[in-house]
């Protein structure tokens, strides 16, 4: 019934009361009865409403009274009329208190509903009494299809433990705390943390009971576990060594640096001591059976310490790490040697990965992959490749016997020369010592020189291990065409060299160097071998840029076919007919172990030209 309709019956039945109470002629106490339009007024829960209708029952009382008995004397009509009126009054009374009451506990009530957390009361058999908005949103039943039910039942509750000792250590503390998994009114599944309290009140026992949805946290927590335990399976299982470190001790230091404005690199180049001090601070926190096993250590204890004693005393490695990790690099990779327990050199090839703030500092990965097989092979395989390049030179020595016969009579033919003019001056009748000195000069003079032509076809034929040494490009270019004079003099072809002046040294072998030049002249020349009108070879050597010098040895041949381009740098690939196909990839190969390229473009019937970059000698590099 709404507040009207309860304010209308209240005012009837108060005036009903009065209208009995004056017009029959009943003795008893009819006012008596002002005390259910007083209930009735309470029903609108309003206490303004209480009090008027208390008010007005009051009065029509007294009025009643007034109207049917004179107040001459006090008889039993007016102990009725105090006893109607006190009614009316503890009727009043205990009804504002009622309404007091109730108003806390919707006041409560609205308190619950404001929640985050799902809030039941239910009594002690289990039967719903309470249902806040939180648990109808999260549950899904609303609060009048879940007050009357049973809890356990209406939410399919599933304990972690035996519900018994659950409900005697509630009965036993007063609460009760735990976790339990519960499902939806739609049958999805929920994990809460239950937090169960005990009321006692004069109705008996209840249970207040406040429950968390952690279903996403559990799940959260689960998926990290989960990842932790993958994380580490790889990680003990991997065969690539892999080694965690703490470096925010290294931040610190890097931080307080005072590098007076110079390049980080250069002030670490200088500072040697630093960088000493640096690899202390790196602390190893883990490390995986597989560096265990690569270092010949037998656990990872012996490893907690920091970075120091797996790197070598000349290691340089570390150097760039350190330059990387402070200018925020996520990665830096390199080589190097990790020093094992047994005092062996373990070559390596290594990744540092900086994960980012704010605990990057403290997760560093390291992972190590040993590449001792990989340097054997690479070792067996530059043996082999020197065997071939060896086998090289003696077929281009074949093909240049006629040019280096040349060379040496050239040197004969003086000295023969400059022998016979001796004599004759001899023979005179007054011998002209100072013409025969001079002359013998002149033999002694070819004979050097024939001795160091044959020293230059030795040194060139001869097997020997790369040499790493400081070359004038000029020289070597000088020698190069010096030993190709006389085949490109045979096949008519004319040599143009074109030296910028004042090239800085490279760092190299000087007869694997000459071996490229004489094979790429050679080549060229071979490639104009039987073309009509003039041929011609320009040899170019130049700078690029501040590190970088380049030779281009162009020809005025027929250029390369668009087929054979891709193909041209392959091993046993070749377009002549009694070809071996290891010229040209020899070159590369050596050209790319001095830290250089071999380059080749085309325009066929315009001759190729192949480029050929060598980086400068840091030693001797421009500022």
């Amino acid at each position: 019934m709404s507040r009207a309709g309860l304010r209308f019956w209240s005012a009837a039945l108060a005036f009903a009361v009065f209208m009995v109470d004056v017009l029959t002629p009943l003795e008893g106490a009819v006012a008596v009865l002002y005390v259910i339009a007083i209930l009735l007024a309470a029903r609108t829960n309003r206490r303004n409403d209480i009090i008027v209708a208390a008010t007005a029952c009051v009065v029509l009382t007294i009025t009643a009274y007034l109207l049917s008995h004179d107040l001459h004397e006090i008889a039993s009509p007016a102990l009725r009329a105090l006893v109607s009126l006190a009614a009316i009054g503890i009727t009043t009374l205990l009804v504002l208190q009622n309404h007091a009451a109730t108003t806390r506990l919707a006041a409560q009530a609205r308190l619950l509903n404001l929640s985050h957390d799902m809030i039941f009361v239910r009594d002690r058999g289990g039967v719903i009494t309470f249902w806040n908005k939180t648990a109808e949103q999260t549950y899904g039943w609303s609060a009048d299809e879940a007050l009357g039910q049973l809890a356990d039942k209406l939410l399919r509750t599933s304990y972690s433990d035996r519900r018994e000792a659950i409900e005697a250590s509630l009965l036993d503390t007063g609460r009760w705390e735990g976790r339990v998994e519960q499902r939806t009114k739609a049958g999805a599944a929920l994990t809460v943390d239950a937090r169960w309290a005990l009321q006692h009140d004069h109705l008996g026992n209840g249970v207040l009971e406040t429950h968390t949805d952690v279903t996403d946290r559990v799940a959260a927590h689960s998926a990290l576990v989960q990842s932790e335990r993958r994380y580490r399976r790889m990680f003990d299982a991997s065969r690539i060594g892999v080694v965690e470190e703490d470096w925010s001790g290294l931040r610190t230091a890097l931080d307080s640096l005072q590098t007076g404005g110079a390049d980080l690199r250069d002030y670490l180049a200088r500072n040697p001591d630093f960088v000493r001090h640096a690899r202390r601070l790196a602390r190893i926190t883990d490390v995986n059976p597989a560096l265990q096993k690569m270092a010949g250590a037998s656990g990872s204890a012996a490893f907690i310490e920091n970075a120091d004693k797996l790197l070598g005393e000349n290691d340089r490695s570390f150097l760039d790490a350190l330059v990387a990790f402070a200018n925020g690099e996520r990665f830096h990779e390199g080589e190097t040697q990790l020093v094992s327990f047994d005092g062996r050199k373990v070559p390596v090839l290594f990744t540092i990965t900086f994960p980012p703030e704010p605990d990057g500092d403290q997760n560093v990965l390291v992972f190590v992959v040993d590449i001792t097989e990989r340097k054997q092979a690479q070792d067996a395989l530059l043996a082999a490749q020197a065997e071939l390049a060896h086998a090289a030179r003696v077929a281009t020595l074949g093909e240049l016997s006629a040019s280096i016969a040349h060379e040496v009579n050239q040197p004969l033919a003086a000295i023969v020369t400059s022998g016979e003019a001796g004599l004759r001056w001899l023979r005179r009748d007054v011998p002209d010592l100072k013409e025969v000195a001079t002359t013998i000069g002149h033999v002694v003079a070819q004979g050097r020189r024939a001795s160091e032509i044959v020293t230059r076809i030795r040194t060139f034929l001869k097997k020997a291990a790369p040499q790493q040494d400081m070359l004038q490009i000029g020289e070597v270019i000088e020698e190069a065409t010096a030993l190709v004079a006389r085949e490109l003099a045979k096949d008519d072809v004319a040599l143009t060299v074109e030296l910028q002046h004042g090239l800085p040294p490279v760092r190299g072998d000087r007869i694997q160097l000459q071996q490229v030049l004489v094979n790429l002249l050679i080549n060229a020349s071979q490639a104009m071998s039987g073309r009509p009108g003039s041929r011609v070879i320009t040899l170019r050597a130049g700078t690029v840029d501040s590190e970088t010098l380049a030779i281009t040895v162009q020809d005025s041949g027929p250029g390369i076919p668009p087929d054979d381009m891709a193909r041209l740098f392959d091993p046993f690939f070749t377009t002549k007919d009694d070809g071996m196909g290891m010229g040209l990839a020899i070159c590369r190969t050596t050209v790319e172990a001095h830290g250089g390229r071999l380059s080749v473009v085309s325009t066929p019937g315009s001759g190729a030209t192949f480029h050929l970059t060598l980086p400068y000698s840091q030693e001797h590099a421009s500022p």
